[in-house]
């Protein structure tokens, strides 16, 4: 007989009780239906706009809802006396300026301490002339702002064909969809809407002239396009007024076919809300359908917050959120929440329409996923090889229920290669980098170009159903890998923050489609990583990393789904057992909560570097469970849920 202390305890059973706990907490969020969704947090941007939106409109005084959006304002103000755009950032003007005016209209004191300190540091900066170019936009609607501080963008765009120089279909997605409404506006610049007439004369220093904030460029065509912004000016009464026409009822036909019922133009707040200012500048009453299903797409972007407060998300993500938590599920172990997931997804997968990415692509049949609950003619690569993954692995148990799916899916992805080898997120050889230094785009994001992230979805994606690693399109994109990785061994993220996300998503993709661990590329991804480890154990990489004058990780405290990324990716690399993963699964078990999930404000999404950041309110429920529920397999050897595609 065997005393209690002959008895070994399995060292892993921790672990256990910790994916235990958080595979609980993640069933918890699980809607009825199967899916689930997860708040997203930009800065105090779009919480502001919606405000001021509001006013622009003249609708009804809501107290109630402006006071709780004001509290989560005033809330989140940086020690430097501005806002920032992300967690603990520095301070930015244009936020700033934004959160300023939406506060002053909704009735906060300009001599009150936290709006005072706003204004200095604001006028210390140049003042609001100083701000970019969509918040002179806003201000110029409002009469608070001068429309000759803001750059020529013709209407008539719309018409421009296909082999024009800047034509919105050579832009990304994102800036399509924006921009088509917004030409309208600045052709029709409508009578300024400000019922209260509450302005910020007191945000202007005399005498300054708008700001182009320039990033680093050719000088050439900043100076060519700078030239043109000046003759367009001059002659924008000129535009016969029949083309203009033709012009603005382009822009309504295609925001019209786009509207997405209440999910809006896009699906994101920017163009849904400049939709809504369009057709109310073309006369649109409130009752209107296209514009009454604009205006309340907006409204169920609000998140009302248990403590009462209330903030605007940029858009949804309950297709992301969907199928990482299924992902995370399965290799916990949970097959029956995960297919419910899976079940959820496969009804929204886009097969009968053909959106933008068509334009490159012409000949190719639709099958992909978008990010939010409906955005049919913005399915993307990233979604969508996420989504087929988690329904690849299901079919150990489901056998063929979603084999239709799946090929789609990667029919759709794999068609919408680039021609330098790699993916983008939404469209094919979205690479003309000159539309980056037009005057309207001092925000750098107009275009879509492949990335290393989404290039090592496809791939992995690829390789988990099959594709031999020596099709053309294999070598290409995994040659497009290699070129891309930085001599350090880290590679770029566009969608993550960032070198850590890059570098996890591309060991992931090295590993399905058979790379050698002991090649060079994979060894100095791995060194680089556990170069990069915090001596808690953890990992963590601020966002100021994305700042093109640093041009490398920038270190921060150790984050829960950071974390999980750098042990995922050197676990795809092989390195289960290496010290610096025990360190790291260590850090993730000692940081849960009683609740079962992880704690995590800081920002780890990218929206547009340097512009523009995401907090993925899931990322520390989903990702730590998965990288634990890793861990445990591969020590237990239990190889039937390891997949390394992610």
């Amino acid at each position: 007989m065997l005393d209690v202390e002959d008895i070994a305890t399995d060292p892993l059973d921790g672990i256990d009780a910790a994916i235990g706990r958080a595979t609980t907490a993640l069933k918890r969020d699980q809607k009825a239906d199967g899916h689930w969704v997860f708040e997203l947090e930009a800065d105090a941007t779009i919480p502001s706009e919606y405000i001021l939106l509001r006013h622009y409109l003249g609708e009804p005084d809501d107290l109630e809802l402006e006071a709780a959006i004001g509290r989560y304002l005033r809330r989140i103000q940086g020690s430097h006396g501005g806002w920032a755009l992300y967690h603990d950032g520095a301070f930015d003007i244009s936020a700033t300026v934004k959160a300023y005016y939406a506060l002053k209209m909704i009735g906060d004191d300009i001599d009150a301490p936290h709006m005072a300190r706003a204004r200095a540091e604001i006028l210390k900066r140049g003042g609001a002339a100083a701000s970019n170019v969509f918040t002179r936009i806003q201000l110029a609607l409002f009469g608070a702002g001068k429309w000759s501080g803001v750059p020529e963008v013709p209407v008539e765009l719309m018409l421009a064909p296909k082999w024009f120089p800047i034509n919105l279909y050579r832009m990304s997605y994102w800036a399509r969809t924006v921009i088509v409404p917004l030409i309208v506006l600045t052709a029709l610049r409508p009578v300024a809407r400000n019922p209260r007439g509450v302005k910020i004369d007191e945000l202007f220093v005399p005498g300054n002239p708008p700001l182009k904030r320039a990033l680093p460029g050719k000088w050439q065509w900043e100076m060519g396009f700078g030239a043109l912004d000046v003759v367009l000016k001059r002659g924008r009464r000129l535009w016969p007024k029949t083309v203009r026409k033709k012009a603005i009822d382009a822009c309504v036909a295609f925001v019209t076919e786009r509207i997405n019922g209440t999910d809006g133009l896009g699906a994101i707040y920017p163009a849904i809300a400049n939709s809504v200012m369009m057709f109310d500048a073309l006369g649109y009453g409130p009752d209107h359908p296209e514009r009454a299903l604009a205006r309340e797409a907006i409204e169920k972007l609000l998140v009302h917050r248990d403590d009462g407060e209330v903030y605007c998300q940029p858009c949804v993500s309950p297709v992301w959120d969907t199928a990482l938590a299924a992902h995370a599920m399965l290799e916990a172990g949970e097959d029956e929440a995960a297919t419910k997931g899976l079940d959820w997804l496969t009804p929204r997968q886009i097969l009968d329409v053909r959106g933008d990415w068509a334009e490159q692509r012409p000949e190719v049949r639709p099958g992909g996923w978008a990010f939010q609950y409906g955005n049919d003619h913005y399915p993307d690569l990233d979604d969508t090889a996420v989504v087929v993954m988690a329904m690849d692995r299901a079919r150990g148990k489901l056998g063929d229920r979603y084999d239709e799916a799946i090929d789609r899916g990667v029919e759709w992805n794999a068609e919408l290669q680039s021609h330098d080898g790699g993916f983008a997120a939404f469209d094919a050889d979205n690479t003309h980098f000159y539309l980056n230094d037009i005057p309207f785009a001092d925000h750098g994001a107009l275009l879509d170009p492949p990335t290393a992230d989404v290039t090592a979805r496809v791939v992995s994606m690829l390789a988990q159903v099959g594709e031999p690693v020596d099709s053309p399109r294999m070598k290409a994109a995994l040659e497009w890998l290699r070129k891309d990785q930085h001599p350090e061994g880290s590679w770029w993220g566009r969608w993550g923050v960032n070198y850590i996300y890059g570098t996890w998503s591309v060991l992931c993709a090295l590993n399905a489609a058979g790379v050698d661990p002991a090649n060079a590329m994979v060894r100095r991804a791995v060194r680089w990583l556990v170069t990069i480890q915090n001596s808690d154990g953890g990992w963590g990489e601020s966002c100021d990393s994305y700042d093109l004058a640093r041009k490398g990780h920038e270190a921060a405290s150790s984050i829960a789904s950071q974390t999980a990324w750098a042990l995922l990716g050197l676990m795809a690399a092989g390195e289960v057992d290496h010290p610096a993963v025990v360190r790291g699964v260590a850090w993730l078990e000692r940081h849960q909560a009683e609740d079962g999930l992880w704690g995590q404000e800081h920002y780890t999404g990218g929206g547009f570097p340097r512009v523009f950041y995401l907090r993925y309110h899931g990322y520390p429920k989903y990702f730590p469970l998965w990288a634990l529920a890793r861990y445990r397999n591969l020590k237990r050897g239990n190889t039937r849920r390891v997949e390394f595609g992610m």
